[in-house]
């Protein structure tokens, strides 16, 4: 028969000392316990101040994900401060455990700390929030999820892109939507030399009302942009909001309407071509003639009498 008072005795059997605290196995469970508890209870609050602080207040959503997380981060924090010394465990007893922790963090923990730093950076300043629409590097994507580590980013083709928080601060990251959703997106197009430039604007400005999503305020702009080799450029400027996050959709449905527009109304898109002048090739030809016949290495030699 298993002796129960035994098994009791060698879980609480000191395995080690921290300081002066003896550790055994009974209080590494209970501290595992305490801390997966305090973590749930993080999680709850985090979850609950996400679907109340919309109802409370009326800060965006980026501000409230902060004030969620931040408030978890605490609760995780005084929870485990507090279930230390019930455990019986001096705080002052960590130093040394703070010591090496310092040695550890200092060799090979860098980027762990940078990131996690940068995360509380990015949710205390905000130059970034859920629902972003940023480019870093040469990927354009949307925020979906800022964590203590790394924040992720979904593009247009769904993919899901990792970052971690320290290239969000310490590279250069444009935020499309930081500040004022409006967006203005360019779609250059060209015309043939025969064009009425005054036509083409009015045309242009007309197949921009008939383009779903585009603002009326700002209004939709046309430019001149110059004289091309086969085409007269111009350039139709629009904005948005709904389709912020989705740039080659919008312009896509610009040069669907400039198309129909042009069309409709005899305006020629041209292609690249050249055109080639050939000139009057008699003159040239009589004189390669002349110079051939009068080119003594041209004749042929004769037999002599």
């Amino acid at each position: 028969m298993i002796d129960w008072r035994d098994a009791f005795d060698f879980f609480r059997e000191p395995l080690f000392h921290l300081g002066q605290t003896p550790l055994s196995l009974a209080t590494v469970f209970q501290f595992f316990i305490i801390l997966i508890v305090v973590a749930l209870v993080a999680r709850l609050v985090r979850r609950f101040l996400r679907r109340q602080l919309g109802s409370w207040t009326r800060f965006d959503i980026g501000l409230r994900e902060a004030i969620a997380r931040g408030v978890g981060h605490v609760v995780l924090v005084i929870g485990v401060l507090l279930a230390l010394p019930l455990l019986g465990l001096d705080l002052t007893s960590l130093t040394v455990v703070a010591g090496a922790l310092g040695v550890g963090i200092g060799f090979g923990l860098q980027n762990i700390v940078n990131n996690f730093v940068s995360g509380l950076i990015i949710l205390a300043e905000r130059p970034i929030q859920l629902g972003d629409r940023v480019v870093v590097g040469d990927v354009e994507a949307d925020v979906i999820r800022i964590g203590a580590r790394s924040t992720s980013i979904r593009t247009n083709d769904n993919f899901i892109i990792i970052v971690p928080n320290a290239e969000f601060i310490s590279s250069r990251v444009t935020n499309l939507s930081h500040g004022d959703p409006k967006v203005r997106i360019r779609a250059p197009f060209g015309v043939s030399y025969g064009s009425d430039v005054r036509e083409v604007e009015r045309l242009a400005l007309e197949a921009a009302k008939n383009v779903p999503h585009v603002l009326r305020d700002p209004t939709p702009q046309v430019r001149f942009m110059g004289f091309g080799e086969s085409a007269l450029n111009f350039e139709l400027r629009a904005w948005t909001i709904e389709r912020a996050h989705r740039p080659g959709w919008f312009k896509s449905d610009i040069y669907f309407a400039l198309w129909d527009t042009f069309k409709e109304h005899g305006v020629e898109i041209p292609f690249p071509q050249r055109d080639l002048h050939v000139k009057d090739m008699a003159p040239l030809v009589a004189e390669a003639v002349a110079m051939r016949d009068n080119d003594p290495s041209d004749q042929l030699p004769t037999d002599d009498p």
